[in-house]
């Protein structure tokens, strides 16, 4: 319910100081429209908190901008890590002189009951605006299989919650999830002497570098990252890739031959046993054919191109099946094995519990069509997929807060 208070006023407010915020202040300044942005903790604030210490973008720094503001870090074929990324994205702020007020954090949001303003309550004070921008990102609740949130007799924490290995109590680590987050966090742990137990699902992968370019130039040539939503075809899987160590290509039998113990998808547990499905090898092939499905493509490219590029037949070649793979585990004691950590890197889920208004389906998803919503002024930015395959990337925010602006100013 809304506060009786005194509401500032502003003429567009924008929800969330990351990457998505930032875009959207500097395509409202370049137009000359009046706004604020605010951010419930710092600039960039998931990226400082809620990121393991060793996280590395999986695109190459060349690849790196957000709106016209592009990396100006150096070493273009790198890969930034953590500390890098938020020190960009504050020189974007800077760069652009967004207006945002850190420490403020949105309470609510509903319409008044007297004029067509939006009122957002917030740990400040409320704030009236003609438009509002709901640019909080994608990762906004960490996700834990509601049968394994409770005490499971070891500690388990969510990727968000990792930092570094020395965090971690003496032991054997079982990392759940096979997306980037689930193996840059298992490399690491392998690479810092820990016996690493990782269980994954269906997955994509691709080589880091392939016929002598990053796989990100062969997706940008490819035209992947512009794929409009309408005619979408989403990756069926977590994509598997990584920039840490210089970027390398993900590789789960190699992860088993290093001494790592691969299992099939987290199904339940009882009794101090976790119990996985007979999916392992299914996935491993599922992930061999994505990889596969990427050289051919790209191979159908630089012909059609008439790309002078060097033959690359060891992108396609995969190690044979470990014992893990080939007999799989099934039931697992975590105490026999050694297990004191559980990592869940299971992703994220949306949480809009804050908004009062019709803009959030039964299942928490929000409406709207490339970001607007049925209620004029109201817009989400940074979402996935919210116009292209890239729109919740640090180089797609700028395209979509661009769409946003067109329509604002089409409503005036």
């Amino acid at each position: 319910m809304a506060s009786t208070e005194q509401a500032e006023h502003v003429g567009t407010l924008v929800i969330g100081g990351g990457q998505a915020g930032l875009a959207m202040s500097e395509q409202l300044s370049l137009h000359g429209l009046p706004h604020c942005v605010i951010e419930r903790g710092r600039i960039a604030e998931r990226w400082r908190s809620e990121r393991w210490d060793g996280l590395c973008l999986l695109g190459p720094n060349w690849a790196t901008s957000v709106g016209g503001f592009a990396w100006n870090g150096g070493d273009p074929d790198g890969f930034a890590p953590r500390d890098a990324v938020v020190a960009f994205l504050a020189d974007y702020a800077a760069h652009i002189a967004a207006p945002v007020r850190c420490g403020v954090t949105a309470t609510a949001l509903c319409r008044t009951t007297d004029s067509p303003l939006y009122r957002v309550e917030t740990s400040h004070g409320p704030i009236e605006a003609n438009s509002v921008v709901i640019a909080t990102g994608p990762f906004q609740r960490p996700v834990i299989p509601a049968p394994f949130a409770g005490d499971l007799g070891v500690l388990s924490l969510h990727a968000s919650a990792y930092r570094n290995p020395a965090q971690l109590p003496d032991g054997a680590v079982l990392v759940v999830g096979a997306g980037a987050s689930g193996a840059q966090i298992a490399e690491e742990l392998l690479r810092a002497g820990r016996h690493v137990h990782l269980s994954i699902g269906r997955h994509v992968r691709s080589p880091r570098r392939y016929r002598g370019r990053d796989s990100v130039w062969w997706r940008m040539a490819m035209g992947e990252w512009d794929e409009e939503v309408a005619g979408r075809t989403r990756p069926r899987g977590a994509l598997a890739n990584s920039g840490a160590y210089g970027g390398y290509t993900i590789d789960y039998r190699a992860f088993a031959a290093r001494g790592g113990v691969l299992l099939g998808r987290t199904e339940a547990m009882s009794g101090g046993v976790m119990h996985f499905a007979c999916d392992l090898a299914e996935s491993l092939a599922g992930g061999d054919a994505a990889l596969r499905a990427f050289c051919d493509a790209a191979d159908a490219h630089a012909e059609r191109e008439g790309l002078d590029l060097p033959e690359d037949p060891a992108a396609r070649v995969g190690l044979p099946d470990p014992p893990c793979v080939t007999d799989p585990i099934r039931d697992l004691d975590l105490r026999a094995a050694g297990i004191t950590t559980i990592i869940w890197a299971t992703g994220y889920a949306l949480d809009f519990r804050w908004i009062d208004l019709p803009v959030v389906d039964e299942v928490g998803q929000p409406r709207h069509r490339r970001g607007v919503t049925e209620l004029p002024g109201l817009y989400f930015l940074g979402l996935p997929w919210q116009t292209r395959r890239n729109s919740a990337f640090l180089n797609g925010v700028g395209v979509d807060a661009a769409e946003i602006v067109a329509d604002m100013l089409a409503r005036r």
